[in-house]
């Protein structure tokens, strides 16, 4: 039987071999040149353009981490974190919020009297 591919499921097969290399270099054990990642983070962002957003481009996303980031930093000037779970970013903000508190506190107690 012959497949035919559209051009927007051929980009997305494309894609998705970008998508598992750029996996495979963040998770290498040995060390990846900088050029060869770029390569691929610069391939993989022209092939993200070449691809239309909907359901089987999310459902890349959505097992592919790397790329994921990679298309929400492209993409972020539109719609901002729209991938990452917004559990995980006010967590993130409440931490930080917590640890810059426990800073101020710390360098107050180093002053005279508590004064900075």
């Amino acid at each position: 039987m012959t497949t035919t591919h559209t051009p927007s499921s051929a980009n997305l097969t494309v894609t998705h071999v970008l998508a598992e290399l750029l996996e495979r270099l963040e998770h290498s054990q040995q060390p990846v040149g900088p050029e060869q990642y770029l390569s691929v983070v610069n391939h993989l962002v022209e092939a993200f353009g070449d691809v239309t957003p909907g359901m089987e481009l999310g459902a890349l996303l959505d097992t592919h981490p790397a790329a994921a980031e990679l298309y929400e930093n492209i993409n972020y000037q539109y719609a901002g974190l729209c991938r990452s779970p917004l559990q995980t970013s006010l967590s993130a903000e409440q931490q930080a919020r917590q640890v810059i508190e426990r800073a101020m506190r710390s360098s107050n107690k180093g002053t005279p009297y508590g004064q900075s």
